[in-house]
């Protein structure tokens, strides 16, 4: 048995000295996270996934309101840029393709894939009234895709089921089981292109994130908690699936006000 201390802390040593290899920093935040999946091979699978769920969608034929989407994507895109240039860190969206699309359908949901990928339901813009209020969703979504809280989620999953070895290797070798940690941590693709939840963490600091690109684009962030005070109201007993794993009502406001004078700074700069 002793004979197998020496291996096993050899062991140890090398996923610990990958999994520090494999930390990344969360523009904005400064959160540390375990990042497994090369970006390149994160876009590949996001832009193949976005273009099956489009195809299998009905954009929106509303002129006026498509417009609108990709009016204030492209605003916020412009502060992202914006703001991981004046940090730096304009290398963290290499590889972006953009794209806001709207599609017709009663979800109340909206969602951002790596790479820049962004898909509104009509069904949320009535809880989003106006502009601003699609400038908080939109702010939110696409802080989850600069956050990489799925490539995060994704380098979990591959910990658990493919062990600390050799990862980015496993990601070339094993492109069927690459693809089904994909699909079990976005699920897009089914339920009308539905992606699953995030943690409580990811999006809190989705909101965070969320709240200072949308001050950066001109849109004032003091309507955040008044568009997500208008989605709670919306869920009764079981909250839209938009809110499954959001946190609490009053720690969300709590938390958009403590962060509140932050996002004034970028918004009053404007």
């Amino acid at each position: 048995m002793n004979s197998l201390r020496p291996l096993r802390l050899i062991l140890a040593l090398t996923i610990l000295a990958l999994l520090v290899a494999a930390c990344a920093t969360v523009p904005l935040t400064g959160r540390k996270q375990l990042s497994l999946i090369p970006d390149s091979q994160m876009n590949t699978m996001s832009f193949q996934q976005y273009d099956q769920v489009l195809a299998e969608s009905a954009l929106s034929k509303n002129a006026e309101e498509t417009a609108m989407i990709k009016r204030v994507g492209a605003r916020i895109q412009a502060s992202v840029e914006k703001y991981l240039a004046d940090h730096g860190q304009s290398s963290h969206i290499d590889g972006y393709a953009w794209d806001f699309n709207l599609i017709e359908s009663d979800q109340i949901n909206a969602w951002c894939m790596p790479g820049g990928k962004v898909a509104f339901y009509t069904g949320i813009l009535p809880v989003c009234q106006d502009e601003t209020g699609v400038a908080v969703v939109m702010g939110h979504e696409i802080a989850h895709a600069i956050a990489e809280h799925g490539s995060e989620r994704m380098s979990h999953s591959m910990m658990v089921q493919m062990g600390g070895v050799a990862l980015n290797e496993a990601v070339k070798n094993e492109p069927d089981a690459t693809q089904s940690l994909y699909m079990s941590a976005f699920a897009v693709g089914s339920q009308y292109g539905a992606m699953l939840p995030f943690s409580r963490k990811h999006e809190s600091e989705a909101d965070h994130m969320g709240l200072i690109f949308m001050a950066m684009a001109g849109y004032d962030p003091q309507e955040a908690p008044v568009f997500w005070q208008r989605m709670a109201s919306l869920g009764g007993e079981k909250p839209p699936e938009f809110m499954s794993t959001h946190p609490a009502d009053e720690t969300r406001v709590r938390q958009l006000n403590e962060w509140m004078p932050e996002a004034l700074k970028y918004y009053n700069a404007k």
